[in-house]
Order: C-alpha cells, then structure tokens, then sequence
C-alpha cells in the first residue's frame, strides 16, 4: 500500500503548494478554517508509506489538543496500514516508518524531545508554541539518512507566538545565521476550503461578525492584529541579556502571581544604580499552595529580602479564618503585600523599559514571550487585554514587583532587641507619680 491510496479530491490549490514545498521550514495558514490540520495528516501519511524508515513528529501544545485534533482522526485513516501504541503515541507502519504524536504544555516540557531525532516535525497551531519550543525542536531535526529534513508549521495570527512566527514567515526579518531562503509561508484562509464552505456555510458567517481585530486576524489572517502590542518599548536586543553575576551587595526580590491555573514567581536583583534585573523564572499549573512554596523556596539558595504579592491573597477564608497568604507563611514563603493597580504598574514597567531600567535574563523565555505578546486593551488604552489568559500570569508577576517601588505600603519599623531594652530602661527610670489622694 502506498501513498497513492490517501483521497486527496479534497485538496485545494494552497494546500497543494504546502504538499509540494521544499524549503526546509514552511508555514502554512493565516487564517482560521484553511485546512491546516487536514493537510497536516494528509502529508504526514503519505510521507510516512512513501519512504522506508523515516521517523516523523506531530506537536500540538496540549495533549487535548493533540487527541482531539489528530490521534483520534489517525487511528480511522490508518487502521489496517500502521500499528497504533497507545502508551507511546505511535503509529508505526510496515515499511519502518513512524508517525510520533507529542505535545508539550508547559515551557519545560519540550525538554523531553532534546536528544531525539526526527526527519520531519510538524508544529500544528505554532503560534501557541513560544520561541524557546520552536528552537528547541529545530534542534531535533536531524538524522544520519539522507532524507532532507523538513519543520512544517500550521498557524493563525495571535496567541503566544504571535511574534517570532510573524518575523519569521511574515516580515522575514532574519538574525545570526537565519538563512532566508530556507523559510516559506503560504497563505490560507476559510475562502480556500472549498469542502468546509459547502459543509458548514455557517462558519463562514461566524467569522465574518467577529468583532474587529478578531475578524481581521481569523477571517483574512491579518498578522497586523498584534499592532496593539502593549509594550512596543520592549526590544530583545536591548532587554534580553545573558546572565551575568549577582553582586554580593545587590538586593535578591520574588514576585509571586497565584492561582491553580498557573503559580508564576519571579526573581529580582536590584543593583546600587536602581537598575532592575528579572534573573529567574518559575510557571507552573495545578499547584496547591504547600507543594508550590516548598519548589519556590528550594529554588534559590540566597537571601531574600521580601517576596511581593497581590492584595487578594490577604482575603481571608470564611471557613478556616485564614487567609492565603497565612498559607504562604505557614509553608516556609512568608509575602509582602504589594499593590493592585493594574495601569500603574503597567505603566511603571513601560518607563523602565523606556528608560532601559529593566533587563530580563535570556534564561526567562516565558517571560520574554509573554511580555511581548500583551495587546492593549481597546476600551481602556492604559491596561493589558487579560486575554489569552495563560500569558497574563508571569507579567503579572512582573507587575507586583515593580509597582510596589511607586506604591510601596508604609510599614512599621520592626523593634530590634536593642529598642526593647531601651523602652523597658525609659519605663524603669521614669519618675513615679505620687499616688496619694486629697480629699
């Protein structure tokens, strides 16, 4: 059986150009509805029975993504010409050849895939990949067969990596040893899939009364939705620095943004010239307050002059009494209470990256990421859209620790041994007042 039994009748002319591609990183898409993961699987089959041995991969960002999107529709189409293990995410076929399914949710978790080699990757949805996952899967592409090697990306505007794709495939700005020859993007959109038009006229419709942005962005696959980047002032060159050494006299600070969804923390070093530098960063989801303290305190073995928060977690719980920060505390990561002004900070870090203030260690990736990928918010210009959610949680962080500098809380000066024992000599040697009564 070979390649020549896929139907393809329902190939368009752009998904025709995507099959046909020989650079070695093509993207694919723009727009929502152009057939992308239909091409992805088509291609990936006829690949994977075309030639003996090769091994390919499959990413989505989320395992729910990746069943939904491809296990389940792989395991209709190849029943009867490759061997499906569940536990490993495999479809391998007579000929040698694999087809690996993967995904990676979490910033680290494409470490997993260092040292694995593959001949073809395709990253499905690439903008919800960061640039830190893309370069390291580029890493696994390689092998000793003489089998060219080829990334295939599908991808719409927005998201995460809304920005690296875009310079990359769109504005083809390329840096170090970036060959330009080697990156091809066609364009797709929802006109072009001719199948889904006839199927579901409605989703058509849908797209179009999108509100504008959105509309732009899904419908046509306008890559200038994200000229609403909140920090235009941030520039690689300029903020992303390789880590350099703390100085000893330097003042170490965490900032933390909490909630089961994602516990982020930051680390801060101050240095004499009040120049702030982000040295470390942590995101992890579904961590309860106890396991979540216990990583961050192990993380960092100096001292730690305070370690920010929002307000909200000094709310206290109507059943226990106790607030989240009690937790906290009690957990070994005693919080300082910061300031929830949300244009205030944001506004705060723009100066800084203004005044070039602020530098992030090139080790951060997710908070590079992230911080590049706010939009603004079109009903109030001064704030950050709170959406897509899951890059909000490390600038948030960010937000914590650099405006309780304009609206730190006045605290009370904490009373030394020596201000006890002076209060208690004032107290013994202050004149006694008779207490005789006159009547």
């Amino acid at each position: 059986m070979s390649g020549k039994d896929i139907d393809l009748s329902y190939i368009n002319p752009q998904q025709w150009k995507f099959f046909m591609a020989e650079q070695k990183y093509v993207a694919y898409g723009g727009a929502r509805g152009g057939g992308k993961s239909w091409a992805v699987q088509k291609k990936a089959i006829i690949l994977a029975m075309g030639f003996d041995g090769i091994r390919i991969l499959i990413m989505r960002r989320t395992f729910v993504e990746l069943e939904q999107n491809h296990i389940h529709t792989l395991q209709k189409e190849l029943l009867g010409r490759a061997k499906y293990t569940d536990n490993k995410k495999i479809f391998k076929f007579k000929n040698g050849s694999i087809i690996k399914l993967g995904h990676c949710a979490n910033e680290s978790d494409v470490n997993l895939y260092q040292g694995q080699e593959y001949d073809i990757i395709f990253i499905d949805e690439a903008t919800h990949f960061t640039e830190y996952q893309y370069q390291t899967l580029t890493a696994c592409l390689r092998g000793v067969n003489d089998f060219p090697k080829r990334m295939y990306l599908t991808t719409n505007p927005g998201n995460i990596g809304h920005a690296w794709v875009k310079r990359l495939f769109i504005e083809r700005k390329y840096q170090g040893d970036e060959n330009p020859d080697d990156y091809y993007f066609i364009p797709a959109n929802v006109y072009d899939n001719k199948a889904l038009m006839q199927k579901n006229p409605g989703y058509v419709s849908q797209l179009e009364n999108l509100p504008a942005g959105l509309r732009e962005a899904w419908l046509l696959g306008d890559w200038d939705v994200m000229a609403g980047q909140y920090f235009n002032e941030f520039d690689r060159n300029t903020h992303t620095i390789d880590p350099i050494e703390i100085q000893p006299h330097w003042k170490i600070y965490r900032a933390i943004d909490y909630g089961l969804d994602c516990f982020a923390c930051l680390w801060f070093a101050v240095d004499e010239l009040g120049n702030y530098y982000v040295i470390k960063e942590y995101a992890e989801p579904d961590k309860v307050i106890s396991d979540g303290s216990k990583e961050i305190v192990g993380l960092y073995d100096g001292s730690i002059t305070s370690t920010l928060a929002p307000p909200d977690l000094w709310a206290r719980s109507q059943e226990s009494g106790k607030s989240k920060a009690d937790l906290f505390t009690e957990n070994g990561l005693p919080l300082v209470k910061s300031n929830s002004n949300r244009e205030a900070g944001w506004l705060y870090i723009k100066e800084l990256l203004k005044q070039q203030r602020l530098y992030i260690f090139k080790t951060c990736p997710e908070l590079i990421e992230c911080l590049t990928a706010l939009q603004r918010d079109g009903r109030n210009p001064n704030d950050c859209m709170t959406q897509p959610h899951e890059i909000t949680h490390l600038p948030d962080a960010l937000r914590y620790f650099c405006v309780y500098w304009i609206h730190a809380p006045v605290v009370k000066k904490e009373r030394t041994e020596a201000d006890v024992l002076r209060e208690l000599k004032n107290k013994l040697l202050k004149p006694k007042i008779s207490q005789r009564r006159y009547y």
